[in-house]
């Protein structure tokens, strides 16, 4: 009876705490998943592409992954009783990947925010820090935008791709030109001489602004209007008119083709430059004959 005894009490001694670990582990890893697909469901219903939502496949995983080698370790300490061994050994452990993984824990989760928060999507024209250009692809490190200007300056697309680091969404300014719809205020500048018939000039510009684009002026609650300044050489007429946010280049370079033409044809406006001219007036000399 007593060999009995001694064998259930070395059965206890050895296999409860292996079985408490166990439980505890699948209790704790049950809830994890729960947490992570609830997560992961919110997540796919912001995400808008296929891209979004393999990302987010891909950072599950990755999480799922940590969290089980974590859990593991957990387990095996626990099971050996060594407290002090495994919180030293998860302190020099945490604070060496957080310093190497720094950079890209920082660029996942600016990837979080980009999708959570949506302060541009593909096909948005942005602004970030210094880079400008067109967002063609959002990855969990890097976001890949189609440049604009470049070399030639303007709004045009320069062909060449900016990978900008994720990270780097925390620290950088975001400007986005297409967030409430694709439209912006553009405008178009000239300057006609004091001379000249101020309305007709305004006339001219606002005619221009309406044709050009009249194909979606019927969307537009801002139609084009004109602001008339005085100048140094003339009067500053600025024409401000709803564009096309992709296409401001294409719309400016009309409207200008439009107002010098009604300009050049019009013979009471003319527009004003620095030059300088010379008038030869004949002064009349009145003498004293008596």
């Amino acid at each position: 009876m007593v060999e009995w005894n001694s064998v259930l009490s070395a059965i206890d001694g050895k296999f409860l705490p292996l079985i408490r670990t166990i439980v505890i582990v699948v209790l704790a890893f049950l809830v994890f998943n729960i947490v992570l697909s609830a997560v992961k469901g919110y997540l796919k219903k912001r995400a808008k592409t296929k891209k979004h939502i393999s990302n987010i496949e891909i950072f599950s995983k990755v999480i799922k992954y940590i969290f089980t080698i974590v859990l593991v370790l957990i387990a095996i300490f626990t099971y050996a009783g060594s407290w002090t061994g495994f919180g030293l050994s998860v302190g020099l452990f945490s604070a060496a990947l957080g310093w190497a993984l720094q950079r890209p824990i920082t660029g996942i989760a600016g990837w979080i925010m980009v999708v959570v928060k949506r302060p541009f999507e593909i096909g948005d024209r942005v602004i970030i820090g210094n880079v400008r250009g067109d967002v063609i692809d959002i990855t969990l490190t890097h976001v890949y935008i189609n440049e604009i200007g470049g070399i030639i300056g303007g709004e045009e697309n320069s062909g060449r791709v900016t990978l900008v680091p994720n990270s780097k969404l925390f620290e950088q300014d975001i400007t986005n030109y297409t967030l409430s719809d694709d439209y912006m205020l553009d405008q178009v500048a000239f300057t006609v001489t004091y001379e000249g018939n101020l309305d007709k000039a305004i006339k001219i510009a606002l005619d221009a602004g309406k044709n050009q684009t009249k194909e979606f002026l019927d969307k537009m609650e801002k139609k084009p209007y004109v602001f008339t300044y005085f100048g140094a050489n003339g009067i500053d007429v600025k024409l401000r008119y709803m564009s096309p946010a992709k296409r401001l280049q294409e719309f400016s370079s009309r409207i200008t083709k439009e107002i010098f033409d009604g300009i050049s044809a019009a013979k009471d406006v003319e527009i004003a430059y620095p030059h300088t001219e010379v008038i030869l007036r004949q002064k009349e000399i009145l003498r004293d004959n008596s």
